[in-house]
């Protein structure tokens, strides 16, 4: 990439600032279970950060055999592109009523300038990196705006044979079609033990890196560095406000406020749990404030501009009946 083109993909922190006070809503992308019909991308709608309410009525609203190499996907990341006005999505290739748990291959890329109108991808990693021709599981991938180099890196949990599955990085090429790096591995567990389901948020000058560990002290724990790419130290405390088995941790925060929002799959008990912090230090649990009509697994949510909700329920509906407790069945 040439230095005019990467100074052309580099957005102003001012621009952002300026456009990010003009979110008022949220879209929370998610998929809903196991089997067919539930791995495919769903997505709902809140004007509070708090309530959601599914769109139409709950059922996929992108055909996973369309995009997806198995016939289905899962793990949906969404992310706003630093222009402000194009979207990045990013999903597990995986149909575990045709393939089981694995192995995995492969992750579903997606763009659009609309939220309605996808492009997609399907990047299987051992055909486009034959020396990690042993890979076997490719799983939850997630995307992230590199501010220094003008790209967006995609990372995600893989593994090896049997080995421990750990996160690594590669950056997209510029029209997010493919991965043009070779992968890396993001985060060094001090033990080498598994850690998966990463996402990476950027605050007072560090990035924060929350993920699933295992090894003697599981949980949902976070890496902090300065830098993107490298440096993660642990912070070695669970962050989850339950006992109970949980996953796929996802953090967003409220428009023209401090507090952030931790949230993550108990799947185990098919329940999703909501807290919120300001500090990402201390947690506290905000289960009795947070409603939704349908039961998300692994998801994320991004803030959007009331225009932007408004073409949503124009082109999807919203579905407004049977609101109930995230922790509801």
């Amino acid at each position: 990439m040439s230095a005019q083109q990467l100074s052309k993909n580099k957005v102003s922190k001012s621009e952002m600032e300026t456009f990010n006070k003009k979110t008022s809503a949220y879209l929370f992308t998610y998929f809903s279970g196991n089997g067919k019909d539930k791995e495919a991308i769903r997505f709902a709608i809140s004007k509070d950060g708090y309530n959601f309410s599914a769109l139409n009525n709950n059922m996929p609203v992108i055909s996973s055999a369309q995009i997806s190499a198995t016939g289905g996907v899962r793990d949906p990341h969404i992310l706003r592109g630093a222009d402000g006005k194009t979207f990045y999505m990013v999903a597990t290739d995986m149909n575990t009523s045709k393939n089981g748990w694995g192995p995995t291959y492969a992750m579903v890329l997606l763009k659009s300038k609309d939220l309605v109108n996808w492009t997609s991808h399907v990047v299987n990693i051992p055909q486009s990196f034959p020396e990690l021709s042993a890979v076997s599981k490719v799983w939850a991938p997630q995307t992230i705006y590199d501010k220094e180099k003008g790209k967006y890196m995609i990372y995600w949990s893989m593994s090896f044979g049997d080995g421990p599955i750990k996160l690594y990085y590669s950056y997209a090429n510029s029209d997010f079609s493919r991965l043009e790096t070779n992968p890396k591995q993001l985060f060094f567990s001090p033990d080498n033990s598994t850690c998966l389901d990463g996402d990476i948020i950027f605050k007072d000058g560090n990035y924060h890196l929350f993920f699933k560990a295992t090894g003697q002290h599981p949980g949902i724990k976070q890496a902090v560095s300065n830098k993107l790419t490298e440096g993660y130290v642990l912070q070695d405390k669970r962050l989850e406000q339950t006992d109970k088995e949980v996953e796929g941790s996802g953090m967003y925060k409220l428009n023209n406020s401090d507090t952030w929002i931790l949230m993550y799959d108990l799947y185990s008990s098919g329940k999703y749990q909501f807290t919120k912090t300001k500090d990402l230090e201390h947690f506290t649990l905000i289960d009795e404030e947070v409603t939704m009509n349908f039961h998300p697994r692994h998801g994320t949510v991004m803030p959007i501009t009331a225009k932007e909700a408004k073409k949503l329920e124009s082109k999807w509906g919203n579905e407004k009946n049977g609101t109930g407790s995230p922790n509801s069945k």
